[in-house]
């Protein structure tokens, strides 16, 4: 339960840094098999996966227009109030992320254009298992509607009845995703990436999952089909200088520890007193918590570093580059300006990290396993390829033209020389 490290030398933080997924060398061996299957036999190798990983069969791999129907009469009124207000948050925060298009000139006669172009097909994964993220349809599929991908499909296991959650599938409906199918895991990436007799090929894949799924897109974005960014299981770190109620604090480290026995949260203060008052309020509020067994197993892979000095504390934070980072501190926006890497920050004691799962408007579909560091988390641009344009008059072409011959020649490329030469000599 929390181990604790107290002013922990620099030389040992990329260890405590370490991610418990990152540590276990049987994952990939077992996803590559899966994929091989799936590229091989297609809907059949889905169905055989489903009885040997899920334990069930898989009748139709489609959800059908009456099972949306049925599961749209079983969500609560609130819950659909909720998923409403939600999705108005989410789509005003995106609307305000459109692209616009690029014009320069950049010398007489050059015009160059850089156009945003919405990919064409995209393929959302939706984790399922002991907490179905409905929430996460929110994120995903409200900017590839703002976007104006055309077409759009989305992964997400069914139950051990057989039935996708309902909440997902009004969520996926309310969004307006037509095409949902009962696939999780690395089977349902390498449906999506390489496309079945039933499951469509697509040109992206959106969407977090645990280590299996994780590693599923990895491998396939290697010359199969483009990612979001590397989203594996859960993480949260938050700091503080001892200010804020422990009680917060243990609270915001639960909320991503309850995701599952592969998340991770750390806690980061200034001394033993802080760390071993949060400590308390940890232990008291899990033995309230449903979800107990997922946590403590959480736990167990987590941490709280004691560092006195604050830069100690800010520099931890921008090594472990986490998904989620809190901010629980006296001056949280002077803390702020000095984070470079996560995921997203969540800015003062007020500021819960479920309040960006769910309803403040920022995307929650974030980078983690220190991935922060040189992905971003999905944002509007994430639907967007961004197609250059250019075109040169015959003055704009004299005007570039002794410096493309000159870099031709040099390089050693005489075709790309004559190309210009031959159109300057039929003027």
């Amino acid at each position: 339960m929390l181990e604790t490290c107290i002013n922990p030398p620099r030389e040992q933080w990329e260890a405590l840094c370490a991610r418990p997924s990152a540590l276990n060398p049987t994952v990939r061996e077992r996803v590559e098999a899966i994929l091989q299957r799936v590229r091989e036999q297609g809907d059949d190798a889905l169905r055989a996966l489903s009885e040997e990983i899920d334990g069930r069969p898989l009748d139709a791999i489609e959800v059908t227009p009456d099972e949306i129907l049925e599961a749209e009469v079983r969500v609560s009124p609130a819950v659909k109030r909720a998923i409403a207000r939600a999705e108005r948050h989410i789509r005003a925060f995106h609307e305000a992320q459109r692209p616009q298009e690029v014009r320069v000139q950049t010398a007489p006669g050059v015009c160059c254009i850089q156009r945003p172009v919405p990919i064409g097909r995209v393929g959302l994964y939706i984790p399922g298992g002991t907490a179905p993220l409905f929430s996460t349809v929110l994120m995903l599929a409200v900017p590839a509607d703002i976007a104006g991908c055309p077409d759009v499909v989305l992964c997400t296991p069914a139950g051990k009845d057989g039935r996708v959650n309902a909440e997902v599938l009004y969520t996926a409906a309310y969004c307006g995703v037509k095409r949902v199918f009962k696939l999780g895991g690395a089977q349902a990436v390498a449906a999506m990436a390489y496309g079945t007799r039933t499951v469509p090929k697509v040109d992206k894949i959106f969407g977090p999952g645990n280590q299996y799924v994780t590693t599923a897109k990895q491998l396939l974005s290697a010359g199969t089909v483009a990612i979001d960014m590397p989203a594996g299981p859960s993480e949260v770190m938050v700091v503080t200088d001892g200010s804020t109620p422990a009680a917060f604090a243990a609270a915001d480290l639960l909320s991503q520890a309850e995701h599952g026995a592969d998340s991770q949260v750390m806690l980061v203060c200034p001394d033993a007193g802080t760390a071993e008052a949060v400590r308390i309020e940890v232990e008291r509020q899990t033995r309230e918590l449903p979800r107990e067994d997922f946590v403590r197993k959480a736990l167990d892979k987590s941490r709280c570093i004691v560092l006195g000095d604050a830069q100690d504390r800010v520099d931890f934070a921008n090594a472990y580059a986490p998904e989620h980072l809190i901010l629980a501190v006296r001056d949280p926006w002077s803390l702020a300006g000095r984070i470079t890497a996560a995921g997203s920050v969540f800015v003062g004691a007020w500021t819960p990290e479920s309040a960006g799962d769910y309803a403040s408007g920022t995307n929650h579909t974030l980078p983690t396993c220190g991935w922060a560091r040189s992905f971003s988390g999905v944002n509007l641009d994430s639907y967007f390829r961004k197609m250059t344009l250019q075109e040169l008059t015959p003055e704009g072409l004299r005007e570039l033209s002794d410096t493309i011959v000159t870099m031709a020649e040099a390089e050693g490329l005489q075709a790309h020389a004559n190309a210009v030469k031959i159109r300057l000599a039929h003027e």
